[in-house]
């Protein structure tokens, strides 16, 4: 991977719906370079795919949270796992320091929330964890 290919990536991840030739002319090549780097990066699994992002104000009544979660001792790549079956579950993050994984809920109700909650707390392996429920989001 090549600066081109960094730069490529970069305009993917702000808008992956860029057409070819707008992302040729930013990037100072052709559209079939374009094309056949995108087509590399997917063939070679760097993109694994193109998703939808939506706004937190799209969607004002979904409940998002943020859970800390402290794993004991070598039970990590299980609790994560585990945490992959949670359809609420939106993302996860390894972390340093106090916390192990960072876990990105979003769910429909406080009742489907608290179903999530318990689903995560009965993960064998997981010591501790803190749950906050996120309010706002404000734009950098």
């Amino acid at each position: 991977m090549d600066d081109t290919d960094r730069r490529l990536i970069a305009l993917l991840r702000d808008n992956a719906r860029l057409p070819v030739a707008t992302l040729a002319q930013l990037l100072n090549v052709s559209r079939g370079t374009v094309q056949n780097r995108i087509d590399r990066l997917i063939a070679d699994g760097v993109i694994g795919g193109f998703t939808v992002r939506l706004k937190p104000e799209a969607e004002p009544q979904r409940v998002r949270a943020i859970t800390m979660v402290a794993v004991d001792g070598e039970h990590a790549t299980a609790v994560i796992k585990s945490l992959r079956g949670i359809p609420e579950v939106q993302a996860l993050h390894t972390t340093n320091g106090r916390w192990d994984v960072v876990v990105e809920l979003g769910v429909d109700s406080l009742e489907a929330f608290d179903q999530a909650l318990q689903r995560i707390r009965l993960i064998k392996g997981i010591s501790n964890s803190e749950t906050s429920l996120l309010l706002s989001t404000h734009k950098i």
